[in-house]
């Protein structure tokens, strides 16, 4: 079992994750992917998956993320920053920057005192070329795995976090801790994790903890084992359904005339500024820089479909009676 235990200082400062977390469902859609289980689900993504992998040149790219990522136990908890909470890029350029004392450390840790691959072995010396290697086969990965599943993954983070909101609303950070049930118990500034693999105890400290719902976490909970990282608890959220690629855009052929009428990335800003996002939320919705939205949310501004209000050092992008009408029309 593991044991969280909170300060009123941790409740107030634990929140949800913006969105879906790219390299947390990267790695858990790696483990997922050597498992043998029936999962309706997402037997279909594994199939095709599996046949894209094959296809590939570069075997090498496969081989290391599948030592990196066994299908049970423990994996370096380097692959999984904070960072990536904004986004890929972001994550992928802490892991490109992860120090070789935490790759030696991590590494020694899966290793299990026996010998890595070639590799592995290199990445664990923090070789600048083994982790540009490892950079590359992540891009490779994601590009095959979950890109072309991205926007199914996404709404089921979505529906989750909206589920979570109203919990919020309704009763409070405690309130928000209670509806992680049945999964977790919450209780007396303590939430625990029944069916974790390990007992243990969290303390937070005052950190406070961020909730990262997840597609690929299968049943059980996720932390990571070190403790003197930011605390991350990833859970399983409803999968709303199969695992199959995006058709196309949402709403068949009104969507596609919108498209063709503000171009495909600009009718994307459009339709999620419909959920009132700020900027980042939206580069990380559409995985664009937020230099480009920006661009796009001005351009939509100055032709009345939306407003921004600033607050501080963000930017929140509402849609206005017309911007509504055009999406909806």
């Amino acid at each position: 079992m593991l044991t969280i235990h909170f300060s009123r200082e941790d409740v107030l400062r634990t929140r949800v994750a913006p969105s879906a977390d790219p390299l947390w469902e990267l790695v858990l859609s790696l483990h997922l992917l050597q498992q043998r289980q029936a999962d309706p689900l997402v037997n279909g993504w594994r199939r095709a998956v599996a046949a894209r992998l094959r296809q590939e040149q570069d075997v090498d790219r496969l081989r290391l993320l599948l030592t990196l990522n066994p299908p049970k136990g423990y994996f370096p908890d380097f692959l999984t920053p904070y960072q990536s909470v904004d986004g890929f890029e972001a994550g992928l350029d802490a892991v490109r920057a992860t120090s070789p004392e935490l790759l030696r450390r991590d590494l020694a840790r899966l290793a299990g005192g026996r010998e890595l691959p070639a590799r592995a072995a290199a990445l664990a010396r923090g070789e600048p070329e083994a982790l540009h290697h490892l950079a590359d086969s992540l891009q490779r990965y994601r590009s095959l795995a979950l890109c072309p599943y991205w926007s199914r993954i996404q709404a089921a983070v979505e529906a989750d976090r909206t589920r979570r909101a109203r919990a919020m609303l309704d009763g409070g950070a405690e309130g928000l801790l209670e509806s992680l049930r049945p999964t977790m118990r919450w209780e007396s500034g303590v939430l625990e994790v029944p069916d974790y693999p390990a007992s243990r105890q969290l303390h937070l400290d005052g950190r406070g903890l961020l909730l990262v719902p997840s597609f690929f976490c299968a049943r059980t909970p996720v932390a990571l084992l070190d403790p003197t990282r930011p605390p991350v608890l990833v859970y399983p959220v409803d999968r709303l359904g199969a695992l199959v690629p995006a058709a196309g855009p949402a709403g068949g052929d009104d969507r596609t005339a919108l498209a063709a009428l503000l171009g495909r990335t600009r009718a994307a800003v459009l339709e999620a500024s419909d959920a009132g996002l700020t900027t980042s939320e939206v580069a990380r919705r559409l995985d664009i820089s937020p230099a480009a939205v920006s661009q796009h949310t001005s351009v939509l501004r100055n032709a009345g479909l939306l407003v921004s209000h600033r607050d501080r050092n963000t930017v929140l992008h509402t849609l206005t009676p017309l911007g509504r009408a055009v999406l909806n029309g």
